[in-house]
């Protein structure tokens, strides 16, 4: 993980274990990231969330409603999103929503996709007192560049979807879900410092 700069954090969502591990592992840096707006319902995770700073989202509201409150992901604290929407259970990845791609454009930060998996049997292992290991990945950044493109739905999504297969990249086959074809990842919309450093190439 970089220390300083710009930064938009993408990782998968796996289960409730995500915020508290992820955040706590990424100190001291100031993360910050979204949540539905009904968890604050709940009389555990609400309180837990807003210790975390975590931004209450309902579902349906445009990313770009929040674009200003992340103008910070231009300087030092940074905002981490979780492109699912919703958790796996199983930690396979699911298809994206493009959102995160509205947040990543307007502040023109560097993207960094980080995986976290092996937690999935979290609740059973302590049911039988077994020990969980918690896996963390992280990638190599990249930046969005549309190339003067109108950013339509269509080609946000296809954005999203290239972030995702750079995410799939870091995870083991099984883990890989919606985006297990790596065949059939594009890095139309992403610019590498160096091109050696697309996260493909890990896989």
């Amino acid at each position: 993980m970089p220390s300083r700069g710009p930064l938009v954090l993408v990782c998968n969502h796996v289960n409730f274990l995500d915020v508290p591990v992820v955040f706590t592992h990424l100190q001291p840096r100031p993360l910050a990231g979204f949540s539905k707006v009904e968890t604050w319902d709940h009389p555990f995770l609400g309180p837990l969330f807003s210790l975390y700073g975590v931004i209450p989202l309902r579902r349906g509201e445009a990313m770009s409603q929040h674009c200003e409150r992340f103008g910070c992901a231009r300087c030092g604290q940074y905002p981490g999103v979780a492109p699912e929407g919703t958790r796996s259970g199983d930690g396979r990845l699911q298809h994206a929503h493009p959102g995160v791609v509205t947040l990543a454009l307007h502040s023109g930060a560097p993207v960094l996709p980080m995986a976290c998996y092996g937690y999935e049997i979290f609740k059973r292992n302590f049911r039988r007192l077994r020990r969980t290991d918690f896996r963390i990945v992280v990638g190599n950044p990249f930046y969005l560049n549309v190339n003067g493109s109108t950013v339509t739905r269509q080609v946000r999504q296809q954005i999203v979807d290239e972030i995702m297969y750079q995410m799939a990249a870091l995870l083991p086959p099984a883990y890989r879900g919606y985006y297990s074809d790596l065949g059939h990842a594009t890095e139309t919309f992403l610019r590498f410092s160096d091109p050696t450093q697309s996260n493909l190439r890990r896989a």
